[in-house]
């Protein structure tokens, strides 16, 4: 017995998203599931290579396999963005690099990344003086300090955990997390902090955060999910997830 059928517009009515993520990444689709629960809004993920140690080439042979990870994503659909979900290697390659790649496969597609969208992310909630947070080596983290510098804000208070590997990043305790944030706001005024690193858990405690400070907290995960939807035409508003989402700079 052949049944009938019907079809509509699919899950995506308001906006189809996609998403590339590292291989040794072990947060993001956690974080972005709670910011990405949204009617009509339909979230894809894809996977690129990425060995466990963060470095500076490492990270830079990402952008040769871009397009071979955006191919993956479901063909049918037309995507409205796509994000690269890596602020390292998105300072590293650079914002322009990172979407040029991926344009090769979703000519449409608007592009974001962690960086582009920490930049988009400060500069809507005011901030100019950024306290900045990482987990990166040495090299790594002066890479990404130029480039916010270069964006045209002042690095006023910095300080990282250090680590290079990226599974012992995704098991920094979001405790840890938070005193680290907490300590870097302690050491001089400023009007944001940043937490860099998309395999860093710090969602939860963004909120807390904020209320121990008093200033926004933006995180990769939390800026990059927000221009996401920015970028998509949806001005979207969520308790729970820091200023950011509330419009409350």
């Amino acid at each position: 017995m052949r049944l009938e059928f019907s079809t509509d517009e699919g899950i995506g009515t308001r906006a189809n998203l996609g998403l590339v993520i590292l291989e040794t990444d072990e947060t993001i689709e956690a974080e972005f599931a709670r910011m990405m629960r949204l009617d009509g809004v339909a979230l894809y993920h894809t996977r690129i290579p990425m060995v466990s140690e963060i470095r500076q080439d490492t990270l830079a042979k990402m952008e040769a396999d871009l397009p071979a990870s955006v191919r993956l994503l479901p063909p049918s659909l037309d995507f409205d963005v796509v994000g690269y979900a890596c602020t390292s290697a998105s300072s590293v390659i650079g914002s322009d690099q990172v979407a040029a790649a991926i344009q090769t496969v979703c000519p449409n597609a608007k592009v974001t990344d962690p960086l582009a969208g920490l930049i988009a992310a400060a500069r809507h909630v005011g901030a100019k003086k950024l306290g900045f947070v990482t987990p990166y080596v040495a090299d790594v983290s002066a890479r990404m300090r130029a480039r916010l510098e270069e964006a045209g804000f002042e690095i006023a208070s910095f300080g990282s955990f250090e680590e290079g590997r990226d599974p012992v990043v995704a098991r920094i305790t979001e405790d840890a997390i938070k005193a680290g944030a907490i300590a870097v706001a302690a050491q001089t005024d400023c009007d944001a902090i940043v937490i860099a690193c998309t395999n860093l858990r710090c969602l939860s405690v963004i909120p807390e955060i904020e209320a121990e400070i008093g200033i926004p907290v933006l995180s990769s995960n939390q800026a990059l999910a927000w221009h996401m939807l920015k970028l998509a035409g949806l001005d979207i508003k969520q308790a729970g997830m820091g200023r950011l989402f509330v419009g409350d700079g």
